[in-house]
């Protein structure tokens, strides 16, 4: 996505009605503190909002399926993970279309959708589980539409990365991004007592119950939030994005940690349960995991602003496989302790890996702008602008194929649970998947002369908004 300012020293953005904004500079200091600092926030704590209601609803089915026994449908493991897949699945493929709706909609009027969108899947979810005798494939259909909610990460992102100078946008998008992943803890706290309120468990309860926050939210941001008519897509900086040789290694790290994230968040109440059935009251507790997973995401960001986001990355796949292997031992010997604790200990480097690995794209990509400019003479702002808009293209690509990462979890786990009715093969593939992450970053990213000098923190903040 591109963006395109205007002349500096205007002070006051000028507002062409129905909530658009057409001159928008962030990186000018005085139109940043007189006006653009106020509206950037207004618009990022309502976006916030938005996709924290976004991942209540995209991972509601994880907390949906342990309660469907006590509920009265008999279903297998392995269709009971595919309630699971679906939603990973159909929201990993919305990012790419949500990603470009925001400069064709506006992010005020796109907000204001996808929210509204997350009454269908609440609506299909009440009505079927009323009835005992509603079809598998109804759950399945359900399931699917939950999707809807994967794909708002990306069109938040998207819309708030617009409103925020160079030197701010990090800390902005740490705080979109981890606002809405703590919604899938939100909805596994939550879910699981409002479910038990009265007599028996009453699953349509965990529909209901975000639909007057969606309504309410929908209407706010359709009242109080903005959009830029400076926005637009840039379909060539995309098609260089899928071209470029750094998309596939940076989609791979991402499926590693954002994948895992999502992907174990949809599967730990399940798992817990599987694997420890003495201890299924305490499934309840799950929710930690993706809680603090979504509090560390702003940290890896914050640490890899202030050290290199690639050797972080590197540590960080490397504890990722310790962690994996405390689940194994868990596992193993049958220590509740150990296996909750080293998943809750994945979840936390899971949130550092996303922080991280999303740091990474800006400096790869100048970095190689800038050694081309140096030899084919190109001017450097130049260099510069083409690298920010490759750089915004390649985090929608990165964060779509990441999505996807999810899935490849849960599939895992199905086949592995139907083939020989445990976790351990699981287990051992994540193992070697984190290893095969560590060894990726080691080889493109940190090994001496494996890309272009990093440039200086000062020469990212020259990237011109265009």
């Amino acid at each position: 996505m591109a963006l395109t300012t205007t002349t500096r020293g205007e002070h006051v953005p000028t507002r062409t009605g129905g909530g658009w904004i057409r001159h928008w500079d962030p990186e000018d200091p005085s139109f940043w503190r007189r006006t653009g600092k106020r509206t950037a926030w207004k618009n990022l704590v309502l976006s916030v909002l938005a996709e924290h209601l976004g991942f209540n609803v995209w991972t509601l089915m994880s907390v949906v399926v342990v309660g469907l026994d006590e509920a009265g449908y008999a279903f297998t493991v392995g269709q009971k993970f595919w309630l699971l897949i679906l939603p990973n699945l159909v929201g990993a493929l919305l990012r790419v279309p949500y990603t470009f709706a925001v400069p064709r909609f506006g992010g005020r009027g796109w907000t204001t959708t996808s929210v509204t969108l997350l009454l269908i899947p609440c609506g299909m979810l009440a009505l079927a589980v009323v009835n005992e005798n509603t079809p598998y494939w109804f759950f399945v259909l359900t399931a699917a539409t939950m999707g809807v909610g994967g794909g708002n990460f990306s069109s938040s992102m998207t819309n708030i990365s617009f409103f925020f100078p160079e030197s701010r946008k990090g800390l902005a998008l740490g705080i979109n991004a981890a606002g809405g992943n703590i919604g899938v803890a939100v909805s596994q706290l939550l879910v699981p007592f409002v479910i038990h309120l009265g007599t028996g468990v009453q699953l349509s309860y965990a529909a209901l119950m975000w639909m007057p926050f969606i309504i309410v939210v929908a209407a706010c941001s359709w009242t109080f939030m903005n959009s830029l008519s400076t926005a637009r897509p840039d379909n060539g900086s995309y098609r260089e994005a899928v071209t470029s040789r750094h998309t596939p290694t940076l989609s791979l790290l991402y499926v590693g940690t954002f994948g895992s994230f999502i992907g174990f968040s949809f599967a730990f109440p399940s798992l817990t349960e599987l694997a420890f059935p003495e201890f299924s009251s305490l499934v309840g507790i799950t929710f930690l995991g993706a809680l603090i997973g979504a509090l560390t995401r702003p940290l890896g960001g914050w640490v890899s602003d202030r050290f290199d986001g690639a050797r972080i990355t590197l540590w960080n796949f490397c504890a990722l496989a310790l962690g994996t292997l405390g689940i194994m031992g868990g596992v193993g010997t049958d220590s509740f302790a150990l296996f909750f604790g080293s998943f809750v200990l994945v979840f936390a480097l899971t949130g550092i890996g996303n922080g991280s690995t999303y740091r990474m794209i800006p400096p790869v990509f100048t970095a190689e702008a800038l050694a081309r400019a140096a030899h084919t003479g190109e001017p450097t702002d130049s260099a510069l602008a083409r690298a920010k808009r490759r750089s915004g293209a390649v985090i929608g690509v990165v964060g779509a194929v990441g999505a996807l990462g999810g899935v490849l979890i849960n599939l895992v786990f199905k086949l592995s649970l139907q083939a020989t009715g445990g976790l351990l093969p699981a287990l051992v593939f994540v193992l070697l998947f984190f290893g095969c992450c560590a060894t990726v970053t080691w080889r493109y990213y940190v090994r001496p002369g494996s890309s272009p000098e990093r440039p200086s923190p000062d020469t990212l903040q020259r990237q011109t908004t265009v």
